[in-house]
């Protein structure tokens, strides 16, 4: 059968269509392969260096400020209302604010008109540093008492490294990768055959552009969602998990995967996902990762919705909240293992932190 010009030019349009689709769904090279597991388990770290060397800026560790000089005079002291840092010194104050500004709301030049203001006055009203009528203030008092409860509570997650306030806001007063609630009508009512597409097939950016659900923040990092829904045996004896549930979990896996520039076996033998004994070391870190955002999330962040104004609540209401990207950004550890709190011992100095609840724990 021949074909007429009309039909090779409609199959040459397909062929290209399908090699372009085709093409960009790989990385240009070079790709290098680490191994990090027993040999031919496949167990391996997967990434490309001209891409890391491109994100490299995001990782940046700013200059620490010279060391000040512990004892008296002391914070609480010499200034008033200082609720959560009186036991610095003096010194030891003003080194830690110097530090946030740079950390939170550094200067720029020629900032544009009506923008909020920057440096001291993001948080301070500039006629009385004491008061507490910019909000900013409010919430940062309360994300340093976060800081340390993190730094002292959560060594299973973050280990000796620890946190700062660099290490979610990098230089802004809003950290980049944050999330709300999707609104109630957002858009993902089925159109056509389906009534309703559950919040899927709309390719977002929280799971990597796949076509799983993608609000998977709320289920798993506010509520304690189950996660694991393998079954233990060949059969489905007894286990009661939906392929629905199932593509849940694949969803919040794609965006560890996204947020840590890693893939599956940077946790998982994919010869058993679900055995924690043939899985690597950074599973257990990820399990206790998980219980962390959802305590500073629900015991810090949601606290202070009334603090916020509108323009710092999602669509429901709820304010911006924390998920894996907001620490790592790409890394597989955030700003590649740093340790900055050790140059920042204001931080452990910081008052009343209790205990994660049970809740943030299960």
């Amino acid at each position: 059968m021949r074909l007429s010009f009309g039909s090779w030019l409609a199959v040459a349009a397909v062929a290209t269509a399908g090699a372009a689709i085709t093409l960009g769904s790989f990385e240009r090279p070079p790709v290098t392969a680490v191994q990090r597991g027993f040999r031919g388990t496949a167990m391996e770290l997967v990434y490309n260096e001209r891409l890391l060397a491109v994100n490299a800026y995001l990782h940046q560790v700013p200059e620490a400020p010279e060391p000040a000089d512990a004892g008296e005079p002391y914070a609480r002291d010499t200034y008033q209302n200082v609720q959560v840092l009186g036991d610095l010194s003096v010194q030891q104050f003003g080194r830690l604010m110097q530090s946030m500004t740079e950390w939170v709301s550094p200067e720029v030049e020629n900032p544009e008109p009506g923008a909020p203001q920057r440096g001291c006055n993001y948080c301070h009203n500039p006629e009385n540093y004491a008061e507490d009528s910019v909000y900013t203030k409010v919430v940062a008092r309360r994300m340093l008492q976060m800081t340390k409860h993190i730094n002292e509570h959560w060594k299973s997650h973050v280990g000796e490294a620890g946190v700062t306030c660099y290490t979610c806001h990098r230089g802004n007063p809003v950290p980049l990768n944050v999330w709300a609630q999707p609104p109630a009508n957002d858009g993902s009512r089925g159109r056509g055959f389906t009534a309703d597409s559950a919040r899927q097939n709309l390719a977002s950016a929280s799971v990597g552009l796949a076509s799983l659900p993608y609000d998977i923040f709320t289920p798993y990092f506010q509520d304690a969602g189950d996660i694991r829904v393998n079954g233990s045996t060949p059969l489905a004896e007894g286990n009661r998990h939906t392929i629905k549930q199932a593509e849940w979990t694949y969803g919040l896996m794609m965006h560890f995967s996204q947020a840590l520039n890693v893939n599956c076996t940077y946790c998982h033998n994919s010869r058993a996902f679900s055995d924690w004994s043939q899985s690597s070391p950074q599973r257990t870190n990820a399990w206790h990762g998980i219980r962390m955002v959802r305590d500073v999330n629900m015991s810090y962040i949601n606290p202070l919705q009334p603090v916020f104004p509108a323009s710092r609540l999602g669509p429901n209401g709820d304010p911006l909240k924390a998920n894996c990207t907001t620490c790592h950004q790409g890394a597989y550890k955030p700003l590649y293992g740093a340790h900055m709190l050790q140059d920042h011992p204001e931080l452990n100095l910081v008052q009343a932190t209790p205990a994660p609840s049970e809740e943030a724990r299960r």
